[in-house]
């Protein structure tokens, strides 16, 4: 859990902060993680004037040196017109949170004040915080959900493809803070829909990445060479871009983290919350909850998605001792049989 240790850095506040709808292009965030850090600092580099906080302080001392600025914990970016939370999920933004709200019941923001979850979080839960934060606020906070989608590679570069929820105006006040992260920026409906249409992608790249792990394990322990099976299948039907990243690390039994495999898991019951309210069947879905969950029972859970393989390694090393064992006893009844007859 997130506990808001009182470390302070500050740096130099951007000089080229200007105006947006009568609003200073400032803005607080929270969590400095492997996605959250990029993603704080291509807002600087877009002018913006960003405060941060995280839980370690390393990583807020390397946000400073790029000319942002250091806050000794949450509740300190209370006057800040926009907030954005970038923690693994909303128990952890609940709790970093805490102390903003409760500043906030003591005396309101400005209204018009927007908190922005970008973090993958349920549907369901997002919409519960929103109502926290506006009973707590007054009125004057409004919670957007925009999670988003590309991995470390799309939060450094700055092409994440970014799904919103929430009001429409909103969406657009927002719109420059969202268009210095990504390049493929939506709004998919009221507040919760920006997480809906995260799930939904989970559920695609989740499944997908599954599918090829077990290709890759067939194929090797059928002889077959991953890497050219690969080859050819991105120049067919089967190509993707979960093929294009992915792949290569499936092939490698490369698991270096890009991003926590365990993630997959939280994300895919997701899907399944969603689906049962919406009375919709998600057996793919379903099934990969479990696969996941498997993977971290097996302790995979911090190494990179692509550690799937090596989950469907383990089964399979599993069914083939099952049916092993299961031969030796069919030959030893045959056995005994052929002995008493």
């Amino acid at each position: 859990m997130q506990n808001e240790n009182n470390h302070q850095a500050t740096g130099p506040v951007n000089s080229t902060v200007t105006s947006l709808n009568g609003t200073a292009r400032s803005a607080g965030f929270v969590g400095l993680g492997l996605m959250g850090a990029p993603m704080a600092a291509n807002l600087l580099k877009a002018g913006w004037s960003v405060s941060a906080w995280n839980r370690s302080a390393a990583a807020v001392d390397d946000f400073v040196r790029l000319g942002g600025t250091g806050v000794p914990n949450v509740a300190a970016l209370r006057d800040e017109p926009v907030i954005i939370f970038m923690l693994p999920d909303l128990s952890f933004i609940e709790e970093a949170a805490a102390g903003l709200l409760a500043e906030w019941r003591l005396a309101p923001p400005q209204p018009g004040t927007l908190v922005v979850v970008m973090s993958s979080v349920s549907p369901v839960g997002v919409q519960a915080f929103g109502i926290a934060v506006d009973e707590a606020s007054g009125g004057n906070a409004t919670v957007l959900d925009a999670p988003v989608s590309g991995g470390t590679e799309g939060a450094q570069r700055g092409t994440l493809a970014i799904m919103a929820g929430g009001d429409a105006e909103h969406f657009e006040r927002l719109r420059p803070v969202f268009e210095a992260m990504g390049t493929t920026v939506r709004r998919l409906g009221g507040l919760g829909s920006g997480s809906l249409a995260k799930a939904c992608n989970q559920l695609i790249v989740g499944t997908t990445t599954a599918a090829l792990a077990e290709a890759a394990e067939l194929a090797q322990r059928s002889g077959m060479d991953v890497e050219s099976l690969f080859d050819v299948l991105s120049g067919g039907l089967a190509a993707s871009r979960v093929l294009e990243f992915v792949g290569p690390r499936l092939a490698a039994r490369d698991y270096a983290p890009t991003g926590p495999a365990k993630f997959m898991h939280k994300d895919l019951s997701f899907v399944v919350e969603s689906a049962r309210a919406a009375g919709s069947a998600v057996p793919m879905a379903t099934a990969g909850v479990e696969l996941y969950g498997e993977l971290k029972r097996q302790g995979l859970g911090d190494l990179d998605l692509a550690a799937v393989r090596q989950t469907i390694a383990a089964l399979s090393d599993l069914q083939s001792t099952a049916a092993s064992a299961a031969s030796e006893a069919a030959d030893v009844i045959d056995s005994v049989r052929e002995t008493t007859a």
